[in-house]
């Protein structure tokens, strides 16, 4: 399948958000559809029907891996990871790693096609060093954070030593699709924002018509989506409708 019209190229890392190289890069929506809701008997194609033009052209696919012991489920791994980038040459793979070990994984991701690594603060001991080495194995870096975690000092590091290119803000608790939107962490969506106007937020966990809305306009520019995206009637329509609400709050926070 051709994707050349995505904006995110995995083939072409000047692509990627890249927070050494251009820290200041002006923010662009993301939608990046969580294939956790997807069927999983026609994974292939349930992909390509939203990374084509007809289906909203999304810019990121979002992968979730759980193995059991940090989140209380165990979803897929780097075989799914191989079979998709042997499909989708050019999609990027935005891989959420929800494991006790992050470490551990980043080169069996990388070596998949893994194009991000999104790890838990919670996680690790040395954030730092994690992500460098997510950044050595040829990958963007991402920082998640459970909904009990704030703006600690370990996350002010990460982010003013501009070792991650994007923080992802769980909405729920991680481990399972089809959860309820927590409202209570648009305060520390706000918060981010206002502290670190640059920096590239994504929001997990229940994002769908509404709660899109109030998370852009919080400050989140990257919309993790699954069951309002593969569930819908119309998944282009949803798709256009999260990154209408995501390029709105990307220009209402310009102005503040």
């Amino acid at each position: 399948m051709m994707t050349e019209f995505n904006r995110y190229n995995h083939e072409d890392k000047s692509t990627w958000l890249n927070a050494v190289e251009r820290p200041k890069a002006p923010l662009e929506a993301i939608i990046s559809p969580s294939i956790l809701a997807a069927d999983f008997c026609k994974l292939g194609d349930e992909v390509a029907s939203v990374v084509s033009p007809a289906g909203g052209g999304v810019e990121w696919i979002h992968v979730d891996v759980m193995d059991g012991h940090m989140v209380p489920n165990i979803s897929i791994g780097p075989c799914v990871i191989s079979s998709l980038r042997a499909r989708f040459p050019k999609v990027f793979l935005d891989v959420h790693c929800m494991v006790s070990d992050p470490k551990k994984w980043v080169p069996v991701v990388s070596k998949a096609g893994g194009s991000g690594y999104t790890f838990h603060i919670e996680a690790t001991d040395d954030s730092k060093g994690l992500a460098e080495y997510i950044r050595a194995h040829g990958m963007q870096v991402g920082v998640a954070v459970k909904p009990a975690t704030n703006l600690t000092q370990e996350l002010r590091e990460l982010l003013e030593g501009h070792y991650v290119d994007q923080v992802l803000v769980m909405t729920v608790e991680p481990g399972f699709g089809g959860q309820s939107f927590m409202s209570e962490r648009l305060s520390f969506i706000s918060e981010l924002r206002r502290n670190y106007p640059d920096l590239n937020i994504g929001v997990d966990g229940g994002i769908g018509p509404g709660t899109a809305e109030m998370a852009a306009d919080a400050g989140a520019n990257i919309l993790i989506a699954g069951t309002s995206v593969f569930r819908a009637g119309d998944r282009k329509a949803a798709i256009e409708e999260l990154r209408a609400s995501a390029k709105s709050g990307i220009f209402k926070n310009s102005r503040t």
